[in-house]
């Protein structure tokens, strides 16, 4: 369940980030809708993905501090697409699993 969550969490900020750049803390307000997550969480994740180069970063001044902007490489657009379809795929057998299942409708 673990690399499930794992793999929310990036699509999650992926996302996010390909509607446009944003910072850590604009990031972590966003997912926030969905799920809470901590900052202890958030930027190890994001670190990786820079890393992994899904992800590059810019950074600038804003009001007397500097702020890291987040930016999706077409390799990370090519990742989220490959997590788009996984999930599409996994809640499909879910809800057809729960169908057959008596579960929902």
């Amino acid at each position: 369940m673990k690399a499930l969550l794992n793999e929310i969490q990036d699509c999650c900020i992926l996302s996010i980030l390909k509607r446009g750049d944003a910072y850590g803390y604009q990031i972590g307000q966003e997912i926030k809708e969905l799920f809470d997550i901590s900052e202890s969480t958030l930027y190890p994740i994001l670190r990786r993905l820079l890393k992994e180069r899904f992800l590059t970063v810019r950074e600038e001044e804003v009001d007397g501090r500097k702020r890291r902007y987040y930016h999706l490489t077409t390799l990370g657009e090519m990742h989220l697409e490959s997590l788009q379809e996984s999930w599409e795929s996994f809640s499909e057998s879910v809800n057809s699993f729960l169908v057959k299942a008596g579960n929902t409708s």
